[in-house]
Parts: C-alpha cells; structure tokens; sequence
C-alpha cells in the first residue's frame, strides 16, 4: 500500500496563478498514475492521496498548491465531506448546511465539497497542512474518524492536530444484501462464515480496517470467526458501496441505517440485522438486532464535525455556538427525523473529551482483534 504513493510528479496550477505565486511548471512524468486526478476549485490539479498517507509528502503538496486559493474571507463557509456522494459524510454535511441557511447563521450559501480518499484521511490532512487557519470550513467526521486515527492511519496525523466542534445526531450500524440473495437473516451470514469466512464479499464505505470494515470484523470475532480472513471492498462513502451491492459484485453491505432506507422502500435490499441496542423505528421495526441474534454488539454512529487546529479560541467558540443553536433548533429536529437519525448532541470541550476517549478504546479494540501492535 506505501508503494503506490512513488509517483508524485506534478502539481499543475493555471498559468496567471503560476506567475503570481512563484510556482513553476514540474516536469509531468510520462508513467500513467494509478490513481486518477482531482481538480480543486481553486484550480490546481493534483494526485489524489493514497489510502495510507505520509503526512511529509502530503504537506509538500498541499502546501504548494495552497498559493493557488483565495483567502478563507472570500469563500464564504464550506463543509468538507471526506467521502464520495451519497454516503454518511455527504449526508451530514448536506443537512447541517442547508438548516444554517434556513436559520440565517450562515454567509450566503454552504458549499458541500467531497473530498474522498484514505477512509477520510485526504480531507483530515487538507483541513491540517493546507487550511490549518481557515475559520471557515468545517468537516464531517464519525466513529470512522476516530478508529482510522487510533489505528494510525492518517500517517503523523493525531487527534489534537483539529479541533473538535461537535455532534448532532447519531444512527446505528446495519448489515444488508440485494432482495433476490439467498441470504434471510444473521445467522445464514454467520453459517457461511464458519463454513468459509472467505466465501463472502462485504462492501463499506470505509477504508480498509475502518468504522464499516470494524462492524464486520467485531461480529466476526465475537461468533469465534477468524476476523481477518473475512472478505472486504472498501469504497468511497456508502452510495458507492451500495451501488457494489445492486450491481452484484459483493454480496453484504455494511452501513449505517440512513443509508438503506430509500432502498428498502424501493424494494431493491433487504436488512438483514441492526446494531442499534433495541429495535429501531419506521421502516426498519421489523429488524432484529444482533443481541436478539445472539451476538452483543452495537454500533453507534455519531455525526458530527471537527475545524482546523490552527483557527483561534474565539473562531473555535462561535462554531461551538453556532452548532449548538442547530442542534438545539426545530429546523434541525425536522432534518434528523428526515433522515432517520437519533437524538444525539454534544459539543466543545465535553465532545473533544469524549473523542478522545473513543480513540484510545478504538485502539485497544484493535489491537484485540489483530488490526494493530
């Protein structure tokens, strides 16, 4: 996986800009890199990061195309999304961002920019090496931002390098498959499993050892399967895991509640198990958890938000304030109801506190599994 990351041969900006910042023109390698290119709005074009970063190598980068952007004053606000569209990320800062319009908190219009790659390790290291002291974007994390961070794989990147703002909602981890699968309940996934825990193929929308691989591996481990040889496809935010699984390519889904819904009603999946600690409501009331099935797991999905580290203490406080007047709002109360999310809210100190707890219980978890030393 470090391997893939040789090829770093050009950061291309237009020409005026260029000229403006004393940037030259790098010599384009003629070897095709194997990933493809993303263009950010300010214009300048770069590799896309690998899933495991080097925070040096990052840096160089940003930090260069960084002359390209205009100062944080002229943008207006911007949610970065650290996965494709359609997933848990995409999803929160959406949300958030249209009910600060709706309140008159926000300037202008809230920009949501996906920015995926590296199980939200591309959009960490941006908002750390490139807009360390911008106080205007804001960036939508999850219990997949914390177990990627307590399992080192943001490279030199740790918890204190942002600050955390808070969250506002929560929703609880499930497991799906297409309508037409052989496959009715936990048990039928679990009997395959111990017939051959390679025989399925999972896909999430996190990384490689991330919160949607995490749920697996758990259940995995605590029906006494070997976890690690469980089969996972790692997506880019959880619209493209779930086109994997309409399309036929893997055969379970592992996601997040909001994720399946507008599937169930078309009829096109089937859930098969929640990790809610009792029965949801709605449309997934019928849906056994997985202590009914035996297994004592749950899986919570805070939805929430971290700033820039470099931003300054009253910058920190008016974005704790303004969240708290989101979550506070009915505008807000609408919103999570539409999307299926549970009440969850804390912010400021007591959430940078409970962040950081999380990651060193993600931490040991790991290690208990097998994931890290």
């Amino acid at each position: 996986m470090q391997g893939a990351w040789r090829d770093v041969s050009y950061v291309q900006c237009p020409a005026a800009t260029r000229a403006a910042s004393g940037l030259r023109r790098p010599r384009v390698s003629s070897r095709a890199h194997p990933f493809p290119r993303v263009s950010s709005a300010s214009g300048c074009t770069v590799p896309p990061r690998p899933r495991a970063l080097h925070a040096t190598t990052l840096a160089t980068i940003t930090l260069a195309c960084a002359a390209c952007a205009p100062p944080p004053e002229a943008r207006g606000w911007e949610c970065l999304a650290p996965a494709a569209a359609g997933g848990g990320w995409d999803l929160t800062c959406r949300s958030v961002g249209q009910v600060l319009a709706e309140l008159g908190l926000a300037r202008g219009i809230v920009r949501t920019t996906n920015l995926p790659g590296a199980g939200g390790g591309v959009a960490f290291a941006r908002a750390v090496t490139q807009r360390n002291e911008d106080p205007s974007v804001l960036i939508a994390a999850s219990p997949s931002t914390t177990l990627r961070l307590a399992q080192g794989q943001y490279g030199d990147l740790t918890v204190n390098d942002v600050r955390w703002v808070g969250a506002i909602g929560a929703e609880y981890g499930i497991l799906a498959v297409a309508a037409a699968s052989p496959l009715r309940t936990l048990d039928d996934v679990l009997a395959e499993w111990r017939r051959d825990p390679s025989s399925l193929v999972v896909s999430g929308g996190s990384a490689v050892a991330g919160q949607d691989h995490m749920k697996v591996l758990l259940l995995a481990d605590r029906t006494g399967i070997d976890p690690l040889r469980i089969r996972y496809v790692p997506f880019d935010g959880g619209g493209e895991a779930m086109t994997a699984l309409l399309g036929g390519f893997v055969d379970v889904f592992s996601g997040e509640a909001s994720e399946v819904e507008g599937q169930i009603s078309a009829g096109r999946i089937r859930v098969l198990v929640t990790l809610a600690p009792e029965r949801m409501e709605g449309p997934l009331a019928s849906i056994p958890t997985a202590r009914e099935s035996g297994v004592d797991l749950t899986w919570v999905t805070w939805r929430g938000f971290y700033v820039p580290g470099g931003i300054d203490d009253a910058q920190y406080q008016a974005w704790v304030d303004i969240l708290t007047q989101v979550g506070r709002s009915s505008a807000w109360e609408r919103a999570r109801v539409t999307n299926r999310l549970q009440p969850f809210f804390m912010v400021g100190p007591e959430f940078a506190a409970f962040v950081e707890a999380q990651v060193e219980d993600f931490r040991a978890m790991s290690r208990e599994i097998g994931l890290i030393e």
